[in-house]
């Protein structure tokens, strides 16, 4: 994969937040790390925010874009908004703790 120089600035408007549930944790463990990311972020870029951001090695970023729900809450119709999600694979010997740094 090629990875693009961006600036801090813009890789912060990239990597949104980290995912922290149980199936994110236990991918954690072979070098996976989920981030809700913007939705018009391509993989290339994602891939050299989070190197920018966390001064790791991507090996791999698989991407999911989440169209949003229409919910009703007391009688009012809502709409969630619609999010983009990345699965960033790291390389060997590489790992990212999302709940210190940033």
């Amino acid at each position: 994969m090629k990875i693009l120089q961006i600036n801090k600035e813009r890789a912060y408007d990239i990597v949104r937040f980290p995912v922290i549930t149980e199936k994110t944790t236990i991918a954690s463990k072979y070098n996976q790390v989920t981030f809700i990311v913007s939705l018009d972020a391509t993989k290339n870029e994602i891939a050299a925010a989070v190197e920018t951001i966390f001064n790791v090695k991507v090996k791999a970023v698989n991407t999911l874009r989440q169209s949003g729900k229409t919910k009703r809450f007391k009688g009012f119709i809502g709409r969630r908004s619609d999010y983009k999600k990345a699965n960033v694979s790291l390389a060997e010997r590489q790992s990212i703790d999302i709940t210190a740094k940033v």
